[in-house]
């Protein structure tokens, strides 16, 4: 949905605006064609008023766009972008993925990623692209497109409808192959993967588990990820936080905690493929741009989409107390390993959980976007 402070009500124009002016002792047949010329202009200007509320609607309309994916089997995959993705070459020198969160509404955050291009001063040429994971109950579903059943594309599993058997995590591979495309984009230099709650939570995991490094890096593009406010974390090994400090807890309190999605064991396929151990997958995940960020109020224990599972509740109690301890984790892996960390972490004062409220501020949003 809409930040609750977006104004979307249109205002009536002044009706007196519409009317001629009265004549003075005008014949009755006169009169009739007066009052009936305001009845036209009237329900003209109601009609306009009821029209404009759709306005958007449009405008979503022109942005939603369908673009082709894949390699070996091309799919179909809704996004929302601020170009025409048709015209090839594109000139952009930047791009911004911003995923939606578990409402699935790419459109609301497509309207929340143009102010924030603005918020940070991107170039005018930036491209925004909001991705819209689907099912096949959502309104331009198709079966040429893989479609999730609710929330399971947040957690990297594969679609169950459509183009079934594909992963988020396939898909989201997909999408920066087809950035690095240079027939399509020749100049792009920097590619912005952003996720807020739900879909930081498909990023969070994204950003330890693909293998993208080499393509990217051989194309001249630099990636980064900005995890925002997501419930959970993927944990590297089987320590959580306790105090102040790390240890391992009984298994017999939360069985399976440290199982994929809180931990690697019991891996999806997708990692699974590339055999590695939580050390090497720590020291891939720690040389790579990332930025945290979670808003200062986001500290609701019982906020309705707040992951309560027992192994995201021993990550801490609130999405603050969760980011704060994976931060405090990293460095404590980081040291432990000897392996270098740069991983910016910030709260947003005055913000809860809403990403509309929590990107709009131009601090925040050069921090997220600026170099």
């Amino acid at each position: 949905m809409l930040p609750a402070d977006h104004p979307e009500n249109p205002i009536m124009p002044p009706l007196h605006k519409h009317f001629p002016p009265p004549h003075a002792h005008p014949p009755q047949s006169a009169r009739w064609r007066v009052v009936a010329a305001g009845a036209m202009l009237l329900l003209a200007s109601l009609a306009s008023v009821a029209i404009a509320p759709n306005a958007r609607a449009a405008n979503d309309g022109q942005a939603r766009q369908i673009i082709s994916l894949g390699q070996n089997a091309p799919y179909q995959f809704a996004v929302y972008a601020n170009q025409a993705l048709q015209a090839v070459p594109n000139p952009s020198r930047a791009a911004v993925v911003l995923l939606h969160g578990v409402k699935r509404n790419a459109d609301d955050y497509f309207t929340i990623g143009q102010a924030l291009l603005k918020a940070a001063d991107m170039p005018a040429d930036t491209l925004l692209l909001a991705p819209n994971f689907m099912t096949r109950n959502d309104r331009g579903a198709s079966d040429a497109m893989p479609l999730w059943g609710g929330g399971t594309w947040m957690q990297g599993e594969p679609s169950e409808n459509g183009i079934a058997g594909l992963s988020s995590f396939d898909a989201l591979d997909d999408i920066v192959r087809y950035l690095a495309d240079r027939q399509r984009f020749p100049q792009l230099r920097q590619i912005v993967l952003v996720g807020h709650s739900a879909g930081a939570q498909l990023m969070q995991r994204y950003a330890v588990m693909n293998r993208l490094d080499d393509l990217t890096g051989a194309v001249g593009i630099h990636v980064r990820y900005v995890i925002s406010s997501p419930s959970s974390y993927l944990y590297f090994d089987a320590m959580r936080p306790v105090g102040d400090g790390f240890a391992q807890p009984a298994t017999d309190q939360c069985p399976g905690y440290d199982n994929y999605r809180y931990g690697i064991g019991e891996p999806p396929a997708y990692l699974k493929r590339q055999a590695l151990d939580g050390r090497r997958l720590f020291q891939r995940y720690a040389a790579r741009d990332i930025i945290y960020l979670v808003g200062a109020r986001d500290d609701d224990p019982n906020h309705r989409y707040l992951d309560r599972a027992c192994g995201a509740a021993l990550q801490g109690q609130t999405r603050v107390e969760r980011q704060r301890n994976f931060v405090r984790y990293e460095q404590f892996l980081a040291a432990r390993w000897n392996v270098p960390l740069q991983h910016p972490q910030f709260q947003v004062e005055g913000a809860a959980h809403e990403a509309g409220r929590l990107f709009r501020s131009p601090a925040t949003a050069h921090r997220m976007l600026g170099q």
